[in-house]
């Protein structure tokens, strides 16, 4: 258990106030509980939002809630899910639900993305799902839960959702914009790094998780090839470093056949002239998004300490990331962790990539602001790489802020300094995201609840 003090102590009261009921049982919190503004969907709890919570509910040996939260979740994938009247494929989780009373009765109303902005279905909370139960079975070993014929019918589902054949000759996954955590348009269509990272979490949980017999050894087979071949896809083609970098400047474009090097047809030009300068000599991270002739050379805080956990990322290449973190701690860092993307899209870019988007404009929201919720992810990420130095750097920082700041959503400029314009203040997953930091650096244990080790059957990145 945590030690007691003010801020911990606030922390975990706001987390109980976030806590939603249904038919007298707790089964997620609110996304926000802010007194000043009108709640929109923020009283709704999301399934990439209750991760933290969840993940902190199951160290402080309150796993019921998980419980209840993975079995209701699981219910609702058979809710009714259109818009207009086209259905998506079996298997989509939602990406929120709430509570609605209608006189003595209580039922649970999910959103699949038909009544969210822009309508675009939620591809990671299917991912998040699947993290959160097997680390729900990590935590209290039951298997039974998971074991189930409607849990292993869930994860089926899913897996055939993502292991498809598509029109695709790649081993990541196509993705539109807006539908994870960067929710609004941001120029992440095609093969952004978070879902790539959440993709390989979600299928090396599955195979952890899988019945043998029939389907599950069919499953099996199908999620161990696709993650070697994941794998080695984003070691050897996301990977950026200073000699990557002098590869691609040095590219010829237009390359036919296996004998290609230049195998996206990648144009050196395509290279920011931020870039040259920001790369450190010693770091490296894996880029946003790679394509037909496309690297998005921005740096994705989420994407690159999910790859980092799950063994995404080789050891050399976590080391590296961190490194850069290190060096470039101000840009990243700044008055709050972390930076969800760097660097901001601005002028025309900002035009032409988010659409004239009021609320994503440079060095805010999406498009280049601080995300506290991230401290948790790059608690696991610095441990992990047995950097715990820069995780108490990074939690005296946001402790400056976070109570006094009433535990805001984000923060803009161009280091964190300023609370989001837009932001809501007692944000559940800001609450959460701290109290598992501190609780992961009290014990680094924990880390096996999220984390997994390298995997033996990954051929060598290139």
């Amino acid at each position: 258990m945590l030690a007691e003090s003010t801020l911990i102590k606030e922390a975990r009261k706001a987390l109980e106030a976030s806590i939603v009921y249904y038919q007298g049982k707790p089964i997620g919190t609110v996304a926000a509980c802010d007194p000043e503004v009108e709640a929109l969907n923020y009283d709704q709890c999301f399934v990439r939002d209750f991760v933290s919570s969840g993940l902190f509910f199951l160290i402080e040996g309150k796993p019921d809630i998980v419980r209840n939260f993975l079995i209701e979740v699981l219910g609702l994938q058979s809710q009714e899910k259109r818009l207009d009247c086209f259905e998506p494929g079996q298997g989509l989780k939602p990406a929120s639900f709430k509570v609605v009373s209608r006189g003595d009765e209580e039922y649970l109303l999910a959103d699949f993305g038909e009544q969210a902005i822009a309508r675009v279905a939620p591809i990671d909370s299917c991912f998040w799902w699947l993290i959160l139960l097997r680390a729900y079975v990590k935590a209290t070993g039951d298997l039974e839960l998971a074991q189930g014929a409607d849990f292993q019918h869930g994860i089926h589902l899913i897996l055939k959702l993502c292991l498809e054949s598509r029109f695709d000759m790649f081993p990541t996954l196509l993705v539109p914009d807006g539908s994870f955590m960067i929710d609004r348009r941001m120029g992440v269509y095609g093969y952004p790094l978070e879902i790539q990272a959440l993709f390989h979490a979600a299928l090396r949980a599955a195979e952890e998780l899988l019945l043998p017999g029939d389907p599950g050894d069919m499953y099996l087979q199908a999620v161990q090839t696709r993650l070697s071949h994941l794998t080695y896809h984003v070691r050897s083609y996301y990977w950026l470093d200073l000699q990557r970098l002098n590869e691609i400047y040095r590219y010829r474009g237009e390359e036919f056949g296996e004998a290609a090097i230049n195998k996206f047809n990648v144009y050196p030009d395509t290279i920011p002239p931020w870039l040259t300068d920001w790369l450190p000599d010693t770091g490296g991270y894996l880029a946003g998004n790679v394509g037909p002739g496309q690297i998005d050379f921005r740096f994705f805080g989420q994407g690159n300490l999910l790859a980092i956990a799950t063994c995404l990322a080789t050891p050399q290449q976590a080391q590296a990331i961190m490194d850069l973190i290190a060096q470039r701690w101000q840009d990243l860092v700044g008055h709050m962790p972390f930076k969800i993307c760097y660097p901001a899209v601005e002028g025309q870019d900002w035009r032409t990539i988010t659409g004239s988007d009021p609320k994503n404009i440079p060095w805010s929201y999406h498009n280049g602001g601080n995300w506290p919720v991230l401290l948790w992810s790059l608690a696991v990420a610095a441990l992990k790489t047995d950097r715990p130095e820069l995780l108490q750097g990074a939690l005296e920082v946001a402790e400056k802020r976070l109570l006094i700041d009433q535990w805001a959503e984000y923060y803009d400029g161009r280091n964190g300094r300023l609370v989001g314009k837009e932001a809501r203040k007692f944000q559940t997953w800001t609450i959460a995201g701290y109290l598992l930091a501190k609780a992961l650096q009290e014990n680094p244990n924990h880390l096996s609840l999220i984390c997994f080790d390298e995997d033996p059957g990954v051929a060598p990145c290139r």
